[in-house]
């Protein structure tokens, strides 16, 4: 995405030659529960909300990355609000299905790829991260989240960046 579109603010904790470890600090998200891996009507929803689907109808700066995951048998999608929110300041959604969740500090492990995000691949990824995440002595903790950072029409699939994320259980200490 262009460059002055804002990310969630992290601090490298670690490197590994392939995959990071990050702080990131607390955010708000504006989330839906999709059907299944069809994220296409959740993604529609939360932009109606960003767009101005809201009490005050005021209009929020998109943000990247979308993240995807699914946990306990239901899809979940989802926009990080711009770092100017907290949770009390932003309006509540006209679709009572948009929910607005406050996320705490987490260390997450990231293992970046390009191209397009098939269920196939992004698995196989998803894969490797877990099995670097335990080469490492990290625990892992919770679902793989996949971040996808371009929009959909970026027609250069090389172009695209994406991620894996899985949070990483802060309470084992790293080898």
């Amino acid at each position: 995405m262009a460059s002055n579109i804002e990310e969630p603010a992290y601090e490298l904790v670690r490197a590994y030659s392939d995959f990071e470890v990050r702080d990131y600090a607390t955010n708000v998200q504006a989330r839906v529960q999709t059907a299944g891996n069809a994220p296409s009507g959740g993604f529609r929803r939360v932009a109606g909300y960003i767009f101005g689907g809201n009490q005050t109808g005021e209009s929020i700066a998109m943000t990247a990355p979308v993240s995807m995951w699914e946990e306990k048998g239901a899809g979940w999608l989802a926009f990080t609000m711009p770092s100017a929110y907290d949770l009390e300041a932003l309006p509540t959604p006209h679709d009572a299905g948009v929910l607005l969740v406050a996320q705490p500090k987490q260390r997450v492990a990231v293992m970046s790829f390009s191209g397009r995000t098939t269920p196939r691949k992004t698995e196989r990824v998803e894969e490797k991260l877990r099995a670097a995440i335990v080469r490492e002595g990290l625990r892992g903790s919770g679902p793989a989240v996949l971040a996808v950072y371009e929009n959909p029409w970026t027609t250069l699939p090389f172009m695209r960046r994406n991620e894996i994320q899985i949070n990483l259980d802060t309470s084992v200490e790293e080898a």
